[in-house]
């Protein structure tokens, strides 16, 4: 079993629960994005989250005194402020009227793969052997939960198309957000990535300013809660754990939310959860847990000294 200073315990727990709370508040969304969704088009209901989110962020980075984003940290937070808080949140919200969730869901849960693969070839991360499984029975669980939910429900190729960019634009955004959390703290790189969003979608003002003047109140609560939990705490929390971890490791860890969606479902909606579901859950779930394994340290220093005696001996011989 690994021994760690308490130092490192600490800050390793500290991450997962940073991870926990992203991903329990990002499952929420997906409830709140179907009741909203109904009064708002998906650019005017991505805007008036983000809108919300900075508003929020805003005033707690002023609470706080939090500054100016250092210049190295300005290309991530603007990247990842476009990629993923603005183009993510608006094809998202408009791919999910297109697709059915089970399509939705096994389409943009390709996303946490390609983080691996982009966090690898540009950021220099390892896939160790556990991640790779890991994923690999994660994307196996999303898809049997996906087919489970899809039903009868209606798939369209422009909804595809725009799940896979929801997703590429997912993984895009994680990956560029990775190094500006070595120059930026998380909650500064959360606010002005927020607000880069917002700007992205300045465009859709004029519909979120008509919309909101004939929304009925629940949807426009349902905006205002996207923006203050899986918005503004959500993504701050997330770039608190992502500071501490890997992309890769990050990435698969949203293997869970597809889990918490289905549960939620079945209290907020009453959606009762079939077996099949609940087999694919699980393969999320021990993906997950695979995925985050990391050898002891006394196992590791035990198998590099086995290697390098033996490389002794081979070069006496």
């Amino acid at each position: 079993m690994e021994i760690l200073p308490d130092s490192g315990r600490r800050a390793e727990w500290a991450a997962l629960a940073a991870a926990a709370v992203t991903v329990v508040l990002w499952a929420s969304a997906f409830v709140s994005i179907r009741s909203a969704s109904a009064a708002y088009s998906p650019g005017a209901l991505a805007l008036g989250r983000l809108l919300a989110g900075t508003v929020v962020l805003g005033a707690i980075s002023l609470v706080r005194r939090v500054g100016w984003p250092p210049r190295a940290a300005w290309p991530g937070i603007a990247g990842s402020g476009v990629l993923w808080f603005g183009l993510y949140m608006v094809v998202l919200n408009w791919g999910e009227r297109e697709v059915d969730a089970g399509t939705a869901a096994m389409v943009v849960n390709v996303g946490p793969i390609l983080i691996a693969l982009l966090s690898s070839k540009l950021l220099g991360e390892e896939l160790p052997r556990p991640l790779l499984l890991g994923m690999a029975v994660s994307f196996a669980g999303a898809v049997v939960v996906g087919i489970s939910m899809s039903g009868d429900g209606h798939s369209s190729v422009l909804g595809v198309l725009l799940c896979l960019l929801a997703a590429v634009s997912y993984a895009g955004g994680v990956v560029a957000q990775k190094p500006a959390l070595r120059h930026a703290g998380a909650l500064q790189a959360t606010t002005f990535g927020c607000l880069v969003g917002a700007l992205a979608c300045l465009p859709f003002a004029g519909s979120l300013v008509s919309e909101v003047a004939r929304a009925p109140w629940p949807a426009t609560a349902n905006m205002l809660y996207l923006g203050v939990f899986p918005t503004a705490l959500a993504f701050t929390t997330w770039a608190f754990a992502l500071a501490r971890t890997s992309a890769g490791r990050m990435g698969a860890t949203t293997y869970v939310v597809p889990v918490l969606v289905v549960l939620m479902s079945w209290l907020a909606l009453d959606e009762v959860p079939g077996a099949l579901t609940l087999a694919g859950g699980a393969l999320c779930l021990a993906g997950v847990a695979v995925s985050r394994y990391r050898p002891s340290r006394r196992k590791t220093a035990a198998v590099t000294a086995e290697n390098r005696d033996g490389a002794t001996q081979s070069s006496a011989t």
